[in-house]
């Protein structure tokens, strides 16, 4: 294998590059990963079939000498993030996804028994597959998808197959359900059962690129829900003790259901401004609603009209549908346009007025 790590920092932004130049079959492929430092990196390849390496070496070339014109420099090589063989097939498994919970649902839920509370990390959520020797990552569509090569070999040292699901940061996978185990389906049973299943199987094997996501329960919620919203963590979950792993989202409610500390939601990119602006619109039935603008930072690269990007705001105005002090936080390729609805926003408290 050939490969080289790029670095580009240049005030805020810094980015990483890689290339490869990977064996497959009887020719090589051309590969590249990308993203923020410290990010879980996107990744793509040059060549969709096996070439011959004199072909995928002048493509690896190029590349580099392209990303080298832009002012990216050499630097220590990191883990090579590779993209999975079939990213365009169906896994055929389904992640669950969960309901928001508002402030003045949430007592029900800190105190509650039967309430099991989990902290919502900010990074990209994957399953992690492992079957005999192949590890496959899975997205939250249903798609495989690249696995950072310091979590997948930490994956490959457990000496059964698996299905855990969690959310990749950076270089670490942050594991948080486990749904099969060797032959066993663990997703029709209780969640309490799937993680103490999951922490004993985690305990059998050294995985420091593999983290678990502690639970919490009564009386210890409060205290740690306050501490994370304290050190500005992006959220928690709560899960039913009792609930089964259900694929998919529930219309309303559910026995898992998430509460974030910033609001955050998801935009169709339709126009690019200037200064770095893009214009965002969302899905209300069949109708197009403009949601304002986002200035993209310099760490990020804008994004092309019709891109799906995710954005962090303070609150909505219902009458324009904008979203004030919009932060944005990067283009989500996991999240179908159709998901970009006007019911995700949060709107700004209308002012009651009161008769003198």
């Amino acid at each position: 294998m050939e490969n080289i790590t790029l670095y580009f920092r240049s005030g805020p932004s810094d980015k990483v590059y890689q290339a490869s130049i990977l064996p497959r079959d009887t020719g090589y492929l051309v590969h590249f990963a990308y993203g923020r430092r410290g990010s879980t990196l996107s990744t793509g390849s040059k060549t969709p079939e096996p070439v011959e390496y004199p072909i995928a070496k002048d493509i690896y070339d190029r590349l580099v000498r392209e990303k080298l014109s832009k002012g990216y420099m050499p630097g220590t090589d990191a883990a090579i993030t590779t993209p999975p063989d079939s990213p365009g097939q169906h896994s055929g498994i389904q992640c669950q996804l969960l309901n928001p919970i508002n402030e003045q649902q949430l007592d029900q839920f800190l105190f509650n028994p039967d309430y099991w509370m989990q902290e919502k990390l900010d990074g990209r959520r994957m399953l992690i597959r492992k079957d005999g020797d192949q590890i496959t990552g899975i997205n939250r569509l249903g798609f495989p998808t690249a696995v950072p090569d310091g979590i997948a070999s930490n994956a490959a040292k457990y000496p059964r197959s698996f299905l855990l699901d969690g959310e990749a940061v950076g270089d670490t996978f942050h594991a948080f359900d486990l749904l099969t185990i060797g032959p066993e389906d663990m997703r029709p049973l209780a969640f309490s059962v799937r993680y103490l299943r999951m922490r004993d199987m985690l305990n059998a094997f050294d995985h420091p690129n593999i983290r678990e996501v502690r639970v919490f329960f009564t009386p210890q919620t409060a205290g740690w829900f306050q501490q994370y919203k304290n050190e500005g963590k992006e959220g928690v979950v709560f899960k039913h003790k009792d609930a089964p792993y259900t694929p998919g989202r529930p219309n309303s409610g559910g026995s898992q259901l998430k509460y974030k500390f910033h609001e955050t939601a998801s935009f169709i990119v339709t126009k690019v401004n200037d200064k770095r602006s893009v214009s965002l619109i969302l899905f209300e039935g069949d109708k197009v609603r403009p949601a304002g603008n986002v200035t993209i930072p310099p760490n990020h690269d804008v994004p092309v009209p019709g891109t799906v990007v995710e954005c962090r705001y303070l609150y909505a105005f219902k009458e324009s549908g904008s979203i004030y002090q919009p932060v944005y936080l990067g283009a989500r390729a996991d999240i179908r346009a159709a998901e970009c609805i006007t019911a995700q926003l949060k709107y700004k408290a209308e002012v009651t007025q009161v008769a003198a």
